[in-house]
């Protein structure tokens, strides 16, 4: 009875630690920034299909390819992610619509084994990508510059998407270590 108590808790926490890891896997950019020599200005975008998936603009598990010896007209594609007040870079990467590719340059804080890589693009975002460059997408206004705080507003300060999703982690398996050492103390015999 104990080990199939075990198995249960130790598989609560396996699925608990996946769940989390995709939920921070997934993304949740605040906006996208596309820079390109087709455009005069750079791009500011809020776009769900755009924003909402780390994997929008390809799979870079599964669709690794070579460059195309002429990829055409590329944009560059800086993600972001807002924290108070400060706008923060997340990952930048190359794509080109003509050709459905995507060159991922780099995590703009750290590496990954996606950076350097060459990938075929998710043939959907063409449509919605070429739509935010022409259809006057709403500009987003930069983050203002950090002026001093004077004064503390309980309603001012948000946490960000990982410090949520990092104390939700923390909680869980705090619960499920409580629950485990409870049923490690139920299954002891009394020795009085």
């Amino acid at each position: 009875m104990f080990a199939r108590t075990r198995v249960a808790v130790g598989f609560a926490l396996l699925l608990t630690l996946i769940t989390s890891i995709t939920v921070l896997a997934k993304g949740g950019f605040s906006f996208i920034s596309i820079t390109g020599s087709n455009l005069k200005d750079e791009v500011r975008a809020t776009d769900p299909a755009l924003t909402t998936d780390f994997f929008a603009f390809a799979d870079f598990y599964r669709d690794k390819t070579e460059a195309p010896t002429d990829p055409g007209a590329g944009y560059e594609i800086t993600r972001y992610y807002i924290d108070g007040s400060h706008e923060i870079p997340f990952d930048r990467l190359h794509y080109y619509p003509d050709t459905g590719f995507v060159f991922y340059d780099v995590i703009v804080n750290g590496s990954s084994d996606y950076d350097g890589g060459g990938y075929m693009a998710n043939s959907e975002i063409k449509a919605t990508f070429e739509n935010v460059l022409t259809g006057h997408p709403q500009p987003i206004p930069p983050v203002a510059q950090s002026q001093p705080i004077t004064s503390v507003d309980p309603t001012q300060s948000k946490p960000s998407i990982f410090e949520t999703q990092l104390i939700t982690l923390i909680a869980v398996t705090t619960g499920l270590a409580v629950v485990l050492l409870l049923a490690l103390r139920a299954r002891k015999p009394s020795t009085r």
